[in-house]
Protein backbone atom coordinates (compact mmCIF):
# COMPACT_ATOMS: atom_id res chain seq x y z
CA UNK A 1 0.00 0.00 0.00
CA UNK A 2 1.35 3.50 -0.73
CA UNK A 3 1.90 4.68 3.07
CA UNK A 4 4.71 7.66 2.93
CA UNK A 5 5.14 8.98 -0.09
CA UNK A 6 4.80 8.72 -3.71
CA UNK A 7 7.03 5.79 -5.50
CA UNK A 8 7.34 7.59 -8.55
CA UNK A 9 9.06 4.77 -10.32
CA UNK A 10 5.97 3.44 -10.44
CA UNK A 11 3.47 6.47 -10.07
CA UNK A 12 3.65 8.58 -13.73
CA UNK A 13 2.15 11.32 -14.90
CA UNK A 14 1.43 9.73 -18.20
CA UNK A 15 -1.30 7.57 -19.33
CA UNK A 16 -0.02 4.01 -19.28
CA UNK A 17 -1.23 0.10 -20.42
CA UNK A 18 -4.16 -1.05 -18.52
CA UNK A 19 -2.15 -3.30 -17.28
CA UNK A 20 0.36 -1.35 -15.62
CA UNK A 21 -2.45 0.25 -14.43
CA UNK A 22 -3.90 -2.30 -12.61
CA UNK A 23 -0.79 -3.44 -11.46
CA UNK A 24 -0.25 0.08 -9.22
CA UNK A 25 -3.73 -0.15 -8.32
CA UNK A 26 -2.74 -3.54 -6.29
CA UNK A 27 -1.34 -0.76 -3.93
CA UNK A 28 -4.14 1.08 -3.57
CA UNK A 29 -5.17 4.87 -4.18
CA UNK A 30 -7.29 6.99 -2.42
CA UNK A 31 -9.08 9.70 -4.23
CA UNK A 32 -11.73 12.01 -3.24
CA UNK A 33 -13.87 14.93 -4.20
CA UNK A 34 -16.15 17.70 -2.15
CA UNK A 35 -19.82 18.67 -1.52
CA UNK A 36 -21.03 21.49 -2.86
CA UNK A 37 -23.21 24.70 -1.57
CA UNK A 38 -25.05 27.43 -3.61
CA UNK A 39 -23.69 30.72 -1.96
CA UNK A 40 -26.33 32.79 -3.85
CA UNK A 41 -28.71 32.25 -6.59
CA UNK A 42 -30.66 29.43 -5.63
CA UNK A 43 -34.53 29.40 -7.07
CA UNK A 44 -33.72 32.54 -9.34
CA UNK A 45 -31.30 30.30 -11.65
CA UNK A 46 -34.29 28.25 -12.77
CA UNK A 47 -35.26 31.68 -13.89
CA UNK A 48 -32.26 32.49 -15.62
CA UNK A 49 -30.37 34.12 -13.31
CA UNK A 50 -26.97 33.63 -12.20
CA UNK A 51 -25.82 31.48 -9.14
CA UNK A 52 -22.62 30.82 -7.62
CA UNK A 53 -21.76 27.17 -6.60
CA UNK A 54 -18.90 26.46 -4.47
CA UNK A 55 -17.00 23.21 -3.54
CA UNK A 56 -17.55 22.54 -0.15
CA UNK A 57 -14.26 20.88 2.57
CA UNK A 58 -16.86 18.10 3.30
CA UNK A 59 -15.62 15.51 1.34
CA UNK A 60 -16.22 11.62 -0.07
CA UNK A 61 -13.66 9.40 0.13
CA UNK A 62 -13.06 6.31 -2.20
CA UNK A 63 -10.10 3.30 -1.97
CA UNK A 64 -9.63 1.37 -4.81
CA UNK A 65 -7.68 -1.26 -5.41
CA UNK A 66 -7.03 -4.22 -7.75
CA UNK A 67 -7.62 -8.03 -6.33
CA UNK A 68 -7.19 -11.79 -7.50
CA UNK A 69 -10.51 -13.05 -6.53
CA UNK A 70 -12.23 -13.14 -9.49
CA UNK A 71 -14.68 -10.43 -7.92
CA UNK A 72 -15.82 -7.03 -7.54
CA UNK A 73 -16.58 -5.58 -3.57
CA UNK A 74 -18.58 -2.83 -3.61
CA UNK A 75 -18.61 -1.51 0.52
CA UNK A 76 -20.73 1.90 1.22
CA UNK A 77 -20.31 2.08 4.78
CA UNK A 78 -22.62 5.05 5.08
CA UNK A 79 -25.36 3.42 3.54
CA UNK A 80 -24.88 -0.29 5.57
CA UNK A 81 -24.28 -1.30 2.21
CA UNK A 82 -21.96 -4.50 0.89
CA UNK A 83 -21.95 -6.22 -2.06
CA UNK A 84 -20.15 -8.58 -4.23
CA UNK A 85 -20.29 -10.13 -7.94
CA UNK A 86 -18.41 -12.20 -10.20
CA UNK A 87 -16.61 -11.02 -12.52
CA UNK A 88 -17.39 -13.62 -15.52
CA UNK A 89 -21.31 -12.54 -13.90
CA UNK A 90 -20.66 -9.03 -14.75
CA UNK A 91 -18.65 -9.88 -18.23
CA UNK A 92 -22.02 -11.09 -19.73
CA UNK A 93 -24.05 -7.62 -19.26
CA UNK A 94 -21.01 -5.79 -20.75
CA UNK A 95 -22.07 -6.31 -24.04
CA UNK A 96 -25.51 -3.65 -23.39
CA UNK A 97 -22.97 -1.10 -22.76
CA UNK A 98 -20.99 -1.35 -26.35
CA UNK A 99 -17.81 1.12 -26.44
CA UNK A 100 -18.36 4.47 -28.39
CA UNK A 101 -15.83 6.31 -30.53
CA UNK A 102 -17.69 9.59 -29.60
CA UNK A 103 -17.15 9.21 -25.72
CA UNK A 104 -20.26 8.84 -22.75
CA UNK A 105 -23.48 8.94 -23.89
CA UNK A 106 -26.47 9.01 -22.02
CA UNK A 107 -27.64 5.90 -20.02
CA UNK A 108 -30.64 4.68 -22.22
CA UNK A 109 -33.38 3.27 -20.27
CA UNK A 110 -33.02 -0.35 -21.57
CA UNK A 111 -29.96 -0.49 -19.67
CA UNK A 112 -30.84 1.12 -16.54
CA UNK A 113 -34.09 -1.56 -16.81
CA UNK A 114 -31.20 -4.44 -17.26
CA UNK A 115 -29.25 -3.30 -13.97
CA UNK A 116 -32.30 -3.27 -12.12
CA UNK A 117 -33.25 -6.77 -13.45
CA UNK A 118 -29.64 -7.57 -12.67
CA UNK A 119 -29.27 -6.24 -9.10
CA UNK A 120 -33.07 -7.08 -8.09
CA UNK A 121 -34.32 -3.20 -7.84
CA UNK A 122 -38.10 -2.76 -8.09
CA UNK A 123 -38.26 -0.55 -11.61
CA UNK A 124 -39.93 2.33 -9.57
CA UNK A 125 -37.35 2.23 -6.47
CA UNK A 126 -35.84 5.72 -5.76
CA UNK A 127 -34.04 4.43 -2.29
CA UNK A 128 -30.54 6.08 -2.05
CA UNK A 129 -28.69 2.86 -1.69
CA UNK A 130 -30.61 1.45 -4.86
CA UNK A 131 -29.58 4.10 -7.14
CA UNK A 132 -25.62 4.28 -5.71
CA UNK A 133 -25.40 0.66 -6.66
CA UNK A 134 -26.80 1.43 -9.93
CA UNK A 135 -24.34 4.43 -10.78
CA UNK A 136 -22.10 1.93 -9.82
CA UNK A 137 -22.54 -0.73 -11.91
CA UNK A 138 -23.18 1.45 -14.85
CA UNK A 139 -19.84 3.67 -14.31
CA UNK A 140 -17.87 0.07 -14.18
CA UNK A 141 -19.36 -2.05 -17.11
CA UNK A 142 -19.47 1.50 -19.30
CA UNK A 143 -15.81 2.79 -18.49
CA UNK A 144 -15.05 -1.16 -18.66
CA UNK A 145 -16.76 -1.31 -22.26
CA UNK A 146 -14.68 2.21 -23.16
CA UNK A 147 -11.11 1.04 -22.44
CA UNK A 148 -10.94 -2.47 -21.86
CA UNK A 149 -11.80 -6.16 -23.28
CA UNK A 150 -11.67 -7.83 -20.21
CA UNK A 151 -13.60 -6.24 -16.83
CA UNK A 152 -10.88 -5.98 -13.57
CA UNK A 153 -11.32 -7.81 -10.43
CA UNK A 154 -11.63 -4.75 -7.85
CA UNK A 155 -12.27 -3.81 -4.22
CA UNK A 156 -13.84 -0.13 -3.73
CA UNK A 157 -14.73 1.44 -0.45
CA UNK A 158 -16.56 4.46 -0.52
CA UNK A 159 -16.66 6.67 2.67
CA UNK A 160 -18.32 10.19 2.96
CA UNK A 161 -18.50 13.13 5.72
CA UNK A 162 -21.36 14.21 3.52
CA UNK A 163 -25.39 14.02 4.58
CA UNK A 164 -27.27 12.86 2.11
CA UNK A 165 -30.52 14.08 0.73
CA UNK A 166 -29.50 17.62 2.51
CA UNK A 167 -28.85 19.48 -1.33
CA UNK A 168 -24.68 18.86 -1.00
CA UNK A 169 -23.82 17.07 -3.79
CA UNK A 170 -23.77 13.94 -2.19
CA UNK A 171 -24.14 11.91 -5.07
CA UNK A 172 -21.91 14.21 -7.34
CA UNK A 173 -19.27 13.67 -4.96
CA UNK A 174 -20.11 9.51 -5.38
CA UNK A 175 -20.03 9.85 -8.70
CA UNK A 176 -16.87 12.14 -9.75
CA UNK A 177 -14.78 9.98 -6.92
CA UNK A 178 -16.03 6.59 -8.74
CA UNK A 179 -15.18 7.60 -12.17
CA UNK A 180 -12.02 9.10 -11.47
CA UNK A 181 -10.67 5.79 -9.31
CA UNK A 182 -12.27 3.69 -12.41
CA UNK A 183 -10.81 5.62 -15.03
CA UNK A 184 -7.38 5.44 -12.87
CA UNK A 185 -7.86 1.45 -13.32
CA UNK A 186 -8.13 1.46 -17.07
CA UNK A 187 -5.47 4.07 -17.83
CA UNK A 188 -7.74 6.56 -19.10
CA UNK A 189 -6.51 8.72 -16.84
CA UNK A 190 -2.80 9.23 -15.17
CA UNK A 191 -1.50 9.14 -11.55
CA UNK A 192 -0.93 12.92 -11.31
CA UNK A 193 1.66 11.89 -8.76
CA UNK A 194 4.15 14.77 -7.15
CA UNK A 195 7.31 14.33 -5.30
CA UNK A 196 6.82 15.13 -1.43
CA UNK A 197 2.62 15.95 -2.28
CA UNK A 198 0.13 14.80 0.23
CA UNK A 199 -2.73 14.89 -2.51
CA UNK A 200 -2.31 15.62 -6.50
CA UNK A 201 -4.64 16.79 -9.42
CA UNK A 202 -5.25 15.76 -12.68
CA UNK A 203 -4.69 17.65 -16.07
CA UNK A 204 -7.27 20.00 -17.70
CA UNK A 205 -8.45 17.43 -20.33
CA UNK A 206 -8.32 14.75 -17.97
CA UNK A 207 -10.95 16.76 -15.58
CA UNK A 208 -13.01 16.87 -18.83
CA UNK A 209 -13.04 13.63 -18.63
CA UNK A 210 -13.93 12.17 -15.46
CA UNK A 211 -16.89 15.03 -15.34
CA UNK A 212 -17.84 13.76 -18.65
CA UNK A 213 -18.55 10.32 -17.25
CA UNK A 214 -19.68 11.59 -13.92
CA UNK A 215 -22.52 13.48 -15.09
CA UNK A 216 -23.51 9.82 -16.46
CA UNK A 217 -23.62 8.77 -13.23
CA UNK A 218 -25.51 11.86 -12.40
CA UNK A 219 -28.00 10.87 -14.73
CA UNK A 220 -28.45 7.77 -13.05
CA UNK A 221 -29.35 9.22 -9.53
CA UNK A 222 -31.02 12.07 -10.87
CA UNK A 223 -32.53 11.70 -13.99
CA UNK A 224 -31.80 15.40 -15.88
CA UNK A 225 -29.49 16.74 -13.93
CA UNK A 226 -28.15 20.62 -14.24
CA UNK A 227 -23.97 19.21 -14.25
CA UNK A 228 -23.44 21.66 -11.80
CA UNK A 229 -22.84 19.19 -9.15
CA UNK A 230 -20.51 16.95 -10.50
CA UNK A 231 -18.47 20.24 -12.22
CA UNK A 232 -17.83 21.08 -8.51
CA UNK A 233 -17.12 17.91 -7.33
CA UNK A 234 -14.59 18.11 -9.94
CA UNK A 235 -12.99 20.95 -10.51
CA UNK A 236 -13.90 22.36 -6.91
CA UNK A 237 -13.28 26.31 -5.92
CA UNK A 238 -16.37 27.87 -7.26
CA UNK A 239 -18.49 28.31 -10.58
CA UNK A 240 -20.53 30.48 -12.18
CA UNK A 241 -23.68 28.95 -13.59
CA UNK A 242 -25.84 30.89 -15.92
CA UNK A 243 -28.17 29.59 -18.45
CA UNK A 244 -27.15 26.39 -18.71
CA UNK A 245 -23.32 27.52 -18.87
CA UNK A 246 -20.86 27.08 -16.12
CA UNK A 247 -17.87 28.81 -15.79
CA UNK A 248 -14.74 28.54 -13.11
CA UNK A 249 -14.02 30.98 -10.86
CA UNK A 250 -10.01 31.85 -10.94
CA UNK A 251 -8.73 31.65 -7.54
CA UNK A 252 -11.27 31.69 -5.67
CA UNK A 253 -10.54 32.27 -1.11
CA UNK A 254 -11.36 29.87 0.72
CA UNK A 255 -14.14 31.18 3.04
CA UNK A 256 -14.62 29.86 6.76
CA UNK A 257 -18.05 28.56 6.96
CA UNK A 258 -20.43 26.99 9.88
CA UNK A 259 -22.71 24.65 7.91
CA UNK A 260 -26.06 23.69 9.72
CA UNK A 261 -28.78 20.72 8.81
CA UNK A 262 -32.10 21.88 10.29
CA UNK A 263 -32.69 17.92 9.44
CA UNK A 264 -35.98 19.25 7.76
CA UNK A 265 -36.89 17.43 4.98
CA UNK A 266 -38.30 18.84 1.92
CA UNK A 267 -39.08 17.98 -1.92
CA UNK A 268 -36.75 20.48 -4.42
CA UNK A 269 -39.26 19.78 -7.27
CA UNK A 270 -42.28 21.17 -5.12
CA UNK A 271 -40.16 24.15 -4.16
CA UNK A 272 -39.44 25.04 -7.71
CA UNK A 273 -42.72 24.89 -8.44
CA UNK A 274 -44.12 26.99 -5.99
CA UNK A 275 -41.68 29.37 -6.80
CA UNK A 276 -42.72 29.66 -10.75
CA UNK A 277 -46.00 29.79 -9.77
CA UNK A 278 -45.55 32.63 -7.62
CA UNK A 279 -44.03 34.63 -10.26
CA UNK A 280 -46.39 33.79 -12.65
CA UNK A 281 -48.72 35.17 -10.46
CA UNK A 282 -47.27 38.13 -9.34
CA UNK A 283 -44.74 39.15 -12.41
CA UNK A 284 -44.66 42.61 -11.23
CA UNK A 285 -43.58 42.14 -7.74
CA UNK A 286 -41.23 39.01 -7.95
CA UNK A 287 -39.08 39.19 -11.49
CA UNK A 288 -37.67 42.70 -9.68
CA UNK A 289 -36.66 40.18 -6.62
CA UNK A 290 -35.13 37.70 -8.86
CA UNK A 291 -33.42 40.29 -10.56
CA UNK A 292 -31.90 41.36 -7.37
CA UNK A 293 -30.61 37.90 -6.57
CA UNK A 294 -29.19 38.34 -9.79
CA UNK A 295 -27.07 41.56 -8.85
CA UNK A 296 -26.25 39.50 -5.59
CA UNK A 297 -24.70 36.87 -7.23
CA UNK A 298 -22.40 39.09 -9.43
CA UNK A 299 -21.49 41.35 -6.95
CA UNK A 300 -20.37 38.65 -4.92
CA UNK A 301 -18.49 37.22 -7.43
CA UNK A 302 -16.66 40.97 -7.94
CA UNK A 303 -15.73 40.92 -3.50
CA UNK A 304 -14.47 37.37 -4.09
CA UNK A 305 -11.99 38.57 -6.24
CA UNK A 306 -11.44 41.42 -3.91
CA UNK A 307 -10.71 39.43 -1.26
CA UNK A 308 -8.11 37.67 -2.94
CA UNK A 309 -6.00 40.78 -3.66
CA UNK A 310 -6.98 42.67 -0.31
CA UNK A 311 -8.53 40.64 2.19
CA UNK A 312 -10.13 43.93 3.99
CA UNK A 313 -12.65 44.08 6.92
CA UNK A 314 -14.90 45.79 4.38
CA UNK A 315 -15.15 43.04 1.84
CA UNK A 316 -16.45 40.32 4.80
CA UNK A 317 -18.70 43.20 5.57
CA UNK A 318 -19.63 43.07 2.24
CA UNK A 319 -20.64 39.65 2.03
CA UNK A 320 -22.34 39.32 5.10
CA UNK A 321 -25.09 41.95 4.21
CA UNK A 322 -25.53 39.72 1.00
CA UNK A 323 -26.03 36.63 2.70
CA UNK A 324 -28.77 39.00 4.97
CA UNK A 325 -30.08 40.58 1.68
CA UNK A 326 -30.44 37.05 -0.30
CA UNK A 327 -32.30 35.33 2.86
CA UNK A 328 -34.97 37.96 3.02
CA UNK A 329 -35.60 37.86 -0.62
CA UNK A 330 -35.86 33.54 -0.44
CA UNK A 331 -37.79 34.18 1.94
CA UNK A 332 -40.02 36.79 -0.13
CA UNK A 333 -40.16 33.82 -2.86
CA UNK A 334 -41.32 31.51 -0.21
CA UNK A 335 -38.79 29.16 0.54
CA UNK A 336 -38.09 29.58 4.03
CA UNK A 337 -38.92 27.82 6.97
CA UNK A 338 -39.31 28.21 10.46
CA UNK A 339 -36.11 25.95 11.03
CA UNK A 340 -33.89 28.19 8.79
CA UNK A 341 -35.58 31.31 10.75
CA UNK A 342 -34.71 29.91 13.74
CA UNK A 343 -30.87 29.36 12.51
CA UNK A 344 -30.94 32.93 11.51
CA UNK A 345 -31.93 34.13 14.83
CA UNK A 346 -29.74 32.14 16.95
CA UNK A 347 -26.42 32.94 14.83
CA UNK A 348 -27.73 36.53 14.23
CA UNK A 349 -27.70 36.40 18.33
CA UNK A 350 -24.01 35.77 18.27
CA UNK A 351 -22.97 38.55 15.55
CA UNK A 352 -23.26 36.04 12.73
CA UNK A 353 -24.80 35.85 9.44
CA UNK A 354 -26.41 33.23 7.81
CA UNK A 355 -28.82 32.16 4.56
CA UNK A 356 -30.16 28.87 3.22
CA UNK A 357 -28.29 27.19 0.68
CA UNK A 358 -30.30 24.94 -1.89
CA UNK A 359 -33.84 24.63 -2.03
CA UNK A 360 -35.18 25.95 1.19
CA UNK A 361 -37.92 24.63 2.91
CA UNK A 362 -35.69 23.23 5.88
CA UNK A 363 -32.36 21.73 4.61
CA UNK A 364 -29.36 23.29 5.32
CA UNK A 365 -27.99 26.67 5.87
CA UNK A 366 -24.50 28.70 6.14
CA UNK A 367 -22.95 31.00 8.24
CA UNK A 368 -20.14 32.88 7.11
CA UNK A 369 -17.36 33.24 9.56
CA UNK A 370 -14.74 35.76 9.89
CA UNK A 371 -10.93 35.17 9.78
CA UNK A 372 -11.32 37.22 13.34
CA UNK A 373 -14.16 35.82 14.43
CA UNK A 374 -13.82 34.36 18.39
CA UNK A 375 -13.64 30.65 18.42
CA UNK A 376 -15.55 31.28 21.66
CA UNK A 377 -18.20 32.66 19.69
CA UNK A 378 -18.67 30.24 16.55
CA UNK A 379 -18.61 27.33 19.59
CA UNK A 380 -21.65 28.84 21.72
CA UNK A 381 -23.51 29.33 18.18
CA UNK A 382 -22.61 25.74 17.62
CA UNK A 383 -23.85 24.38 20.97
CA UNK A 384 -27.39 26.69 20.58
CA UNK A 385 -28.16 25.36 17.36
CA UNK A 386 -26.89 21.64 18.34
CA UNK A 387 -29.74 22.06 21.03
CA UNK A 388 -32.15 23.07 18.16
CA UNK A 389 -31.66 19.52 17.33
CA UNK A 390 -29.92 20.24 14.73
CA UNK A 391 -26.16 19.04 12.86
CA UNK A 392 -23.48 21.49 12.63
CA UNK A 393 -19.86 21.36 10.84
CA UNK A 394 -17.16 23.87 10.93
CA UNK A 395 -15.78 23.98 7.72
CA UNK A 396 -14.55 25.83 4.73
CA UNK A 397 -15.91 26.91 1.20
CA UNK A 398 -13.66 26.96 -2.00
CA UNK A 399 -12.19 23.62 -1.38
CA UNK A 400 -10.04 22.01 -4.49
CA UNK A 401 -11.73 19.56 -6.58
CA UNK A 402 -11.29 15.43 -6.93
CA UNK A 403 -7.72 14.63 -5.94
CA UNK A 404 -5.65 12.03 -5.40
CA UNK A 405 -4.10 11.44 -1.94
CA UNK A 406 -1.17 9.85 -0.15
CA UNK A 407 -3.07 7.50 3.26
CA UNK A 408 -0.37 9.33 5.22
CA UNK A 409 -1.73 12.77 4.65
CA UNK A 410 -5.22 12.23 5.01
CA UNK A 411 -6.83 13.17 8.27
CA UNK A 412 -6.49 10.66 11.20
CA UNK A 413 -10.21 10.38 11.11
CA UNK A 414 -10.04 9.10 7.40
CA UNK A 415 -7.44 6.93 8.01
CA UNK A 416 -9.08 5.24 11.02
CA UNK A 417 -11.78 4.71 8.51
CA UNK A 418 -9.75 2.70 5.76
CA UNK A 419 -7.65 0.75 8.62
CA UNK A 420 -11.36 -0.48 9.97
CA UNK A 421 -12.25 -2.06 7.21
CA UNK A 422 -9.16 -3.25 6.30
CA UNK A 423 -8.76 -5.09 9.19
CA UNK A 424 -12.43 -7.00 9.03
CA UNK A 425 -11.65 -7.78 5.40
CA UNK A 426 -8.08 -9.63 6.86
Amino acid sequence: MVRKGWNLGSLVCRVGSPGFYLKMLAQESIVSSPGKVILHGEHAVVHGKVALAVGLNLRTFLRIRCSKHGKVLLNLPNLGTCLNWEVATLQTLKTAFPADSDGPKSPSPEQIAALKVFVGIASESADTENLAVLAFLYLYLSIGAKYSRALPSLEIIVWSELPTGAGLGSSAAYNVSMAAALLMAHGAVGFPAQEEAESARWTAEELNLINTWAFQGEKIIHGNPSGVDNAVGTWGGALRYHAGKITSLERVPKLRILLTNTKVPRSTKLLVAGVKDKVLKFPNILNPVLSSIDAISQECERVLKEVNQNPSADCYTVLEELFDINQHHLNVLGVGHPSLDRLCQVTASHGLHSKLTGAGGGGCGITLLRPDVDPAVVEAAKQQLKACGYECWETHIGAPGISLHVFSALREEVQKVFQTFEKAEL
